[in-house]
């Protein structure tokens, strides 16, 4: 017997779905422009490029403060409990912090730049000079990338899935694309630069940065309490608790995208710039399952962090198990087909690239555990358990940089490969304990497991790619359709 999709299922499920669809499309286009920089910067420069973009990934995300949880964390809590006169305090204490933060962090990055070149390029000498101008091109953007985000953050807080979806799915990613095939197609009449693609990719962030402001300032308008204005000790009671709640969250990003980017500069700085070049593009795949992951999470946190504030457990348990079914579904997939046919499209970046093989099968490996998990480190967060959550990033930090070092000088990319797969697998069992402990929450629902034995049953076996496409599919398609009531995909219809 299945429960009867409820209003807070249905807008989970519909902004979900479309969150996912923009981050498929963003993945894709991800995955695009990795094929376009691998063809035409060759190994070693296309190293240096997806080394200096996760430096800059790595500095926007610092640059944060932990407030892509707080500024939803605070304003779904302030909404639920009545206290919507609170909610332009909560902005002004998020916001500012991070403007300032931004721009001090590009100056560091833009003064580190020939430091990180040598550190990372150290056995590419040639590479360095044109590595250290394409660090300083993304430092310029360092201050564009957190607002950006930030902004965004702000709309999710309101329940409002669009602006994310429209600007940094669709309108960002599509403009990188453009732009860095643009780039490519330059390169093919002149010398291929890094520093030009490094542009192309970080430019979109200007004009999505804008229309991100608007939107913000629309969601807050449009949520303004006109009844009486809120203290000075209101004021500063809301933010000194939205900095103790979100200071280890802080600290908690940073180390959450350094478990997702440091890897690669370890590779590049241990084992050189080809070896770093073929464990992104062997692990591109993480990013797109992590893109659905994120997709499904930005829509469902605010419900979650508004029925775990008012004590509603029934409904925080239903949430958390009907997305992590709904996230197996979509993902368990990928994993397994990539898995099986990891060689073969290896090969359309390079020739270099087929040597990437084992890194793929560890890593989806890992990502079949950690999407069985669901959503659990944001589950912690919204519980309120924002210092364990901390703690457990750390961990796993330490952990897959402990393996790196042991293992990258001997394996290259597969010992990098290894120490993000353990990192993972701490950084969702850990807190899947707790969140067990803490609340009761687990996420081994009837949708989770009917998903994950449909995956398993349609694509764990697979061997020859057509059958996947002809006959796997569909089957997988028309599987999902007759146990829809298990899976809860009865919440994607709009209410009659």
């Amino acid at each position: 017997m299945t429960a009867t999709a409820t209003a807070t299922d249905r807008g989970a499920a519909r902004g979900g779905l479309a969150n996912m669809a923009g981050s498929a499309l963003a993945g894709g286009t991800g995955v695009a422009v990795t094929w376009i920089v691998a063809r035409a910067l060759g190994t070693e420069q296309a190293g240096a490029f997806f080394a200096a973009t996760a430096a800059f990934v790595l500095v926007g995300g610092l640059a944060k403060l932990g407030t892509n949880t707080g500024l939803v964390y605070w304003p779904a809590r302030l909404r639920a409990t009545g206290q919507n006169r609170l909610l332009g305090a909560c902005l002004r204490a998020g916001i500012p912090p991070v403007a300032v933060f931004s721009l001090a962090l590009a100056v560091a990055m833009w003064t580190a730049a020939p430091w990180l070149a040598r550190l990372t390029a150290g056995e590419s000498p040639h590479v360095v000079a044109q590595h250290t101008a394409g660090l300083r091109v993304l430092a310029v953007f360092v201050p564009l990338q957190a607002l950006t985000d930030v902004l965004l953050t702000v709309t999710r807080g309101y329940r409002r899935m669009r602006p994310t979806v429209l600007l940094d799915r669709v309108l960002r990613s599509g403009l990188q694309l453009a732009a860095v095939s643009a780039a490519g197609v330059a390169a093919l009449w002149a010398a291929a630069s890094l520093p030009i693609f490094a542009l192309a990719w970080a430019a979109p962030y200007l004009p999505v940065a804008i229309l991100a402001g608007f939107a913000a300032r629309r969601a807050y308008t449009s949520g303004l309490d006109r009844g009486a204005p809120a203290t000075r000790t209101e004021r500063h009671r809301l933010r000194r608790d939205f900095w103790i709640f979100t200071a280890p969250r802080a600290v908690a990003a940073v180390a959450q995208l350094a478990l997702q980017r440091v890897d690669v500069l370890l590779v590049a700085a241990l084992g050189g710039l080809a070896p770093a070049a073929v464990y992104a593009v062997a692990g591109r795949f993480v990013v797109l399952i992590q893109f659905a992951n994120q997709g499904l999470s930005q829509s469902v946190q605010p419900r979650l962090a508004e029925a775990l504030s008012t004590g509603d457990h029934v409904a925080a348990r239903r949430l958390y198990q009907m997305a992590t079914g709904w996230l197996v579904l979509v993902t368990w997939p990928i994993c397994l087909l990539v898995i099986a046919f990891a060689p073969h499209y290896l090969r359309l970046f390079g020739d270099g690239y087929a040597a990437g093989a084992p890194v793929v099968w560890v890593l989806a490996g890992a990502m079949l555990l950690a999407t069985g998990c669901g959503m659990v480190d944001m589950v912690l967060a919204m519980a309120g358990r924002t210092s364990a959550n901390l703690g457990n990033v750390l961990i796993a930090l330490a952990v897959t940089i402990g393996l790196d070092v042991l293992l990258i000088p001997r394996w290259g990319a597969l010992g990098a490969a290894i120490g993000l797969a353990g990192a993972m697998v701490v950084n969702n069992l850990l807190p899947l304990a707790q969140v067990h402990r803490g609340t009761g929450l687990h996420p081994f629902g009837a949708g989770t497991v009917t998903a994950a034995s449909l995956a398993t049953g349609c694509f764990g076996f697979v061997v020859v790619f057509p059958v996947a496409i002809v006959v796997t599919g569909p089957a997988y398609i028309a599987g999902a359709w007759l146990l829809r009531g298990r899976l809860m995909l009865g919440a994607f219809r709009r209410k009659s």
